[in-house]
């Protein structure tokens, strides 16, 4: 019998394709990749970082975040700047360009999922973001690695549902 989970891994592994897969919008302009995706937003929601901050929030090595910073340098999306509180290492800050790109790139996700799920109640897309909200923020906890939120404090632990 298949089990409850099975299915979430399943129907997971299928929407990380689906949002993988995509490359150019309905227009032929190309959207952002994931990485470049996730680094902005992270950059938006926590201010400036250095690469050994990203590092530690992405678990990812320094060679790694270097050649996607320099990608986005490139791009104009981001800047290097001077550390605002005063330390050795220079960060990375996200541009005016970067700002806007981010911006049409999640209004045209939320568009996207808004027409997907146009027939939905809206009690239904409610119950949807919370039980993924709490199954990020169940992996955040273990991983002890929480993701900032819009609207929280970034000194704030993770947001967890007080049903998790």
């Amino acid at each position: 019998m298949e089990k409850p989970t099975d299915r979430v891994e399943f129907e997971c592994m299928l929407l990380g394709r689906y949002a993988l897969n995509q490359r150019y919008r309905r227009d032929g302009t190309p959207i952002l990749d994931r990485s470049a995706y996730l680094l902005l937003s992270r950059l938006e929601l926590e201010g400036p970082m250095s690469i050994g901050q990203l590092s530690d929030a992405f678990h990812l090595d320094a060679s790694t975040l270097n050649r996607q910073t320099a990608a986005l340098l490139r791009g104009g999306l981001v800047e290097r700047i001077a550390d605002p509180d005063g330390g050795v290492a220079r960060k990375f800050r996200i541009s005016a360009a970067g700002e806007r790109r981010l911006d049409d790139e999640r209004t045209t996700n939320i568009g996207a999922l808004t027409d997907l799920m146009d027939d939905w109640a809206p009690a239904d897309v409610t119950a949807f973001a919370d039980y993924l909200q709490r199954l990020n923020s169940r992996i955040e906890d273990r991983a002890g690695q929480p993701w900032p939120r819009p609207g929280v404090p970034v000194d704030q632990p993770g947001v967890t549902s007080p049903d998790s």
